[in-house]
């Protein structure tokens, strides 16, 4: 079966479906505003927003490591990516009735452990589809549509993106805890599962089968790729340190709350900015798409990264605290789209499921550094977070400069 026209166009119009559908839902579970605040008002502390934000942006990651093996082995992987999905849906439903269940704060412990549970299993079966996602938009969409889909993806979404981001904001005031959050997940729920009617209608053109007979197997294989791909190292080391800068915002949230005492209305309208720095960013992106290359969209998060932090440092107020989530809103959009534009150049049909993998292993300081700094936040203070932050992100400027990104 070979890739044609008219399979390309079905297979980017079934993303932008999912796209768009999921940007109606992907603001109702924001993991950098809606869901650590929702932790801080359920009785989580430093230390479980740590935990939570490394499950949701590294160990997620992390768990490829896992699935590659057994995924490499399937020249199809549309069956998977759906069985991911419904497995994200499961979980976005039993949050919400979780806490629509759960409405008293003495039941804080069970509330807590239980969203660990659920936020887990939505983080890692999104990972498991992610294989998929990747592969098939690799092997069944031209190369020369990909960039110009990736912004396009940002772009067409936009006024999802929004909507969701005003609703979000109204459902936070106009409900109490636990409600509010219980109504934001339900919705995401169902607005997830429209997205993924989507898949049920993608073409997948059948891969190459890449035997990999247990996990020690491809520990082996990716050394070798390593070895041999000197743009592979530098990838996965730059995700390893530029891939940190998604984890502060959720830590933002906590900053704001414990220093400044932000409510729901705070709240809201910080996910608002943040969402509209990411239309406007990806609209960007996408009219100069043929212009722009990767590697500056690297080096502007990488500053964006670094100033964030730094500025709290020297001068703290919140009057600022908008800036720095319309930044934040900036700088996911253009790492997002850098990321996965990157993964795909340095790639083939052959070793795609495999790198994607590899992906996992370049997570495992996003999803430490989470960990360490809700500890080190409450014996240290948030300045100490702050520095080490940017001390990480200073190194993730060299590896860019090392990735030698062509396109």
């Amino acid at each position: 079966m070979l890739l044609t026209d008219k399979i390309s166009k079905n297979n980017i119009y079934s993303y932008l479906w999912h796209a768009v559908f999921l940007a109606l839902a992907s603001n109702l579970i924001d993991i950098d505003t809606i869901i650590p605040a929702m932790l801080i008002d359920a009785g989580g502390s430093s230390m479980h927003i740590g935990i939570l934000t490394a499950i949701m942006l590294g160990g997620s990651s992390f768990a490829q490591l896992f699935f590659t093996p057994f995924l490499s082995n399937k020249s199809r992987k549309k069956g998977f990516l759906v069985f991911g999905i419904n497995l994200r849906i499961f979980a976005l439903l039993g949050l919400g009735l979780l806490l629509y269940w759960f409405t008293e704060r003495s039941e804080s412990n069970v509330v807590i452990w239980t969203i660990f549970i659920l936020i887990s299993l939505f983080s890692v079966s999104g990972a498991f589809a992610a294989i998929g996602y990747s592969d098939i938009l690799g092997k069944s969409v031209f190369e020369h549509k990909r960039k110009s889909f990736l912004s396009s993806r940002q772009a067409i979404s936009s006024v999802g993106i929004l909507a969701s981001a005003y609703f979000a904001a109204e459902i936070l005031v106009s409900f109490d805890y636990p409600l509010n959050y219980s109504w934001l997940f339900i919705i995401a729920g169902i607005m997830l599962a429209i997205a993924s009617l989507g898949f049920w209608k993608l073409e997948e053109i059948p891969g190459p089968k890449v035997h990999i007979g247990s996990l020690k197997d491809y520990l082996m294989i990716i050394i070798s790729e390593i070895k041999e791909n000197k743009r592979l190292a530098n990838y996965l080391l730059m995700i390893n340190t530029l891939g940190v800068s998604l984890a502060l915002m959720p830590f933002l949230i906590l900053y704001a709350k414990e220093m400044y005492t932000i409510d729901n209305t705070d709240v809201g309208m910080y996910l608002l900015l943040k969402v509209i720095a990411g239309v406007i960013s990806g609209t960007l992106l996408f009219y100069f798409a043929k212009r722009l290359k990767y590697t500056p969209l690297l080096y502007a998060t990488s500053i964006i990264a670094l100033f964030i932090p730094l500025s709290l440092m020297i001068y703290s107020s919140s009057s600022l605290l908008g800036l720095y989530f319309f930044l934040g809103g900036v700088m996911y959009t253009f790492y997002k789209i850098a990321i996965e534009g990157v993964l795909l150049e340095i790639s083939d049909h052959k070793n795609r499921t495999i790198y994607i993998g590899m992906v996992g292993a370049g997570n495992i300081l996003p999803a430490l550094f989470p960990i360490f700094g809700g500890w080190l936040i409450p014996h240290f203070g948030f300045n100490y977070f702050f520095l080490l932050f940017s001390i990480i992100i200073l190194f993730s400027i060299y590896f860019i400069k090392c990735l030698k990104c062509r396109k």
